[in-house]
């Protein structure tokens, strides 16, 4: 189990904040055991939080250039064609996992092939689970060709009420490999795939999946 790149700066944060409660416990009530205790507790509670939000586990990658990989981890909440009006503008099957906080929340290429679209989008902090977060909240769309078959696949970095801040690596030309690394969302946020209307979808509404290892569909 590693700790991501991306909450260096939050554990530097939250270990000043940490000794700042603490010094401030002693200083100001240097006989007050009770004070003492809940700066403790609130820094050791804090700190855990934030490890556990940041967790990079090592996995076994799962690898199919038929498949199209779960690129994140989180529970499956729509599964539905519908119309993406912002790339393709046609027909697609949309599936989207939303993150809570206590799951892992790297994003991963869910196939192979390079980046021919990658843009972000500044918007509004709505709850990730609605609907309309997918057009209005803060977020970023990456599209994927694929290496072999040519299909390309959608899919869009979107954050929550709480999260504030999305990272994305991915640059068009950019080669993906697949449940190779191309983001990171903080605090609770969704993942939604747009593809094409002939996969074959292997999940279901309300299932849990995990980012580089379930697969979402079969082209």
């Amino acid at each position: 189990m590693k700790f991501h790149r991306e909450g260096i700066p939050t554990l530097i944060i939250t270990l000043l904040f940490g000794a700042i409660i603490t010094f401030i416990a002693h200083y100001f009530f240097p006989t007050f055991a009770i004070a003492h205790w809940f700066a403790y507790l609130l820094s050791g509670f804090l700190l855990i939080v934030v490890l556990q939000f940041f967790r990079h586990p090592t996995r076994k990658h799962t690898l199919n250039d038929n498949a199209i990989i779960a690129p994140a981890d989180g529970k499956v909440v729509v599964i539905e064609e519908t119309e993406e009006g912002e790339y393709f503008k046609d027909k697609r099957i949309q599936v989207s996992i939303f993150m809570s906080p206590v799951n892992v929340h790297v994003n991963r290429y869910p196939i192979a092939g390079e980046v021919t679209y990658a843009k972000y989008h500044a918007g509004k902090f709505m709850v990730a689970s609605l609907p309309k977060s997918s057009t209005e909240n803060e977020r970023t769309s990456i599209v994927v060709k694929h290496k072999t078959n040519g299909q390309s696949v959608l899919f869009r970095q979107v954050a929550g009420a709480l999260a504030r801040r999305i990272v994305m690596y991915s640059k068009v030309g950019d080669k993906a490999v697949q449940c190779g690394e191309m983001g990171f969302i903080k605090f609770g946020s969704r993942v939604d795939l747009y593809l094409p209307t002939n996969a074959k979808i292997k999940v279901n509404i309300g299932e849990m999946v995990k980012g580089s290892q379930t697969v979402i569909a079969e082209f």
